[in-house]
């Protein structure tokens, strides 16, 4: 067959248009038909059209839980996490989709596992010279940004796992910026002196609000996920406090007897002292 020969969809039979091809193992298949497919479903092209049968069948199927789904919690901004905590179900909301467009339903017990990553890039940032040339900041200056995402591993006969952004918008934080009015500088001024502005070259993540906000929230998700008890309230339960030791028992060195000593340290037979 040639590059513009007529082809048609294996699935729903409709002429596939110019670049509309999505190729399969032993087929074709059209674009309508693929958007109906799992959005966590990336082996397409070493499916069979049998497996894009089945796995529409499923899609159908799945329909029906998503219009029975009830969330008793949601998490997240963007793509939200949704769960059904009374059926034991969870749905990923990519873009805050609605339940009509048929997100996959997931049980719980089907996670095997969550895990957080944070991707970090730089960028740095530019003045000009007397030219009107771009050139480095002395010392030089980058924006940092951040984007928080979390996978969810899951047994699924379709997808292996699920992996999203938390943050909508990167978290961003600016370095070899020189700090104004720092206490020191305000001193400094008071009495004459010129200390030297200090100047941050490392992003300091532990302190920014917007980082900490959502490194947060993703550990939040985690543990939604994977049914641990929220932080605080694990935080809030008291640990058991260690079973006391035994006494220990020693052998008398006057009278042989092995036994624990009284509060004074001595044998409760003879009355010497042993410890």
């Amino acid at each position: 067959m040639g590059l513009f020969d007529k082809k048609y969809c294996d699935i729903c039979g409709e002429r596939i248009r110019f670049l509309g091809n999505r190729k399969l193992e032993d087929g074709n298949l059209c674009k309508d038909c693929e958007a109906k497919l799992s959005p966590w479903f990336s082996d397409r092209r070493r499916s069979t059209v049998q497996d894009i049968r089945d796995q529409l069948a499923y899609r159908e199927e799945n329909r029906e839980k998503a219009a029975a789904f009830r969330a008793s919690r949601t998490l997240g901004e963007g793509n939200l996490l949704a769960i059904d905590e009374e059926n034991q179900q969870f749905v990923i909301r990519r873009g805050g989709q609605s339940m009509s467009e048929n997100p996959d339903v997931i049980a719980l017990k089907d996670v095997s596992g969550c895990e957080i990553d944070v991707e970090h890039s730089k960028t740095e940032e530019k003045t000009r010279d007397k030219d009107n040339k771009p050139v480095s900041y002395d010392p030089p200056r980058y924006t940092h940004s951040y984007r928080f995402y979390l996978t969810v591993r899951v047994n699924h006969p379709w997808f292996d796992d699920m992996r999203f952004r938390v943050n909508k918008n990167n978290v961003e934080i600016k370095t070899g910026i020189p700090d104004e009015n720092t206490p020191a500088q305000v001193l400094g001024s008071l009495i004459g002196l010129n200390i030297p502005k200090p100047v941050k070259t490392e992003p300091d993540t532990e302190h920014d609000e917007a980082y900490r906000k959502y490194a947060a929230l993703a550990e939040e998700m985690r543990r939604a996920i994977l049914q641990l008890p929220d932080e605080n309230e694990a935080a809030e339960t008291p640990a058991e406090e260690p079973a006391a030791a035994a006494p220990e028992k020693i052998a008398c060195p006057f009278c042989s007897a092995v036994a624990v000593p009284d509060a004074n340290g001595c044998c409760p037979y003879c009355g010497e002292k042993v410890i």
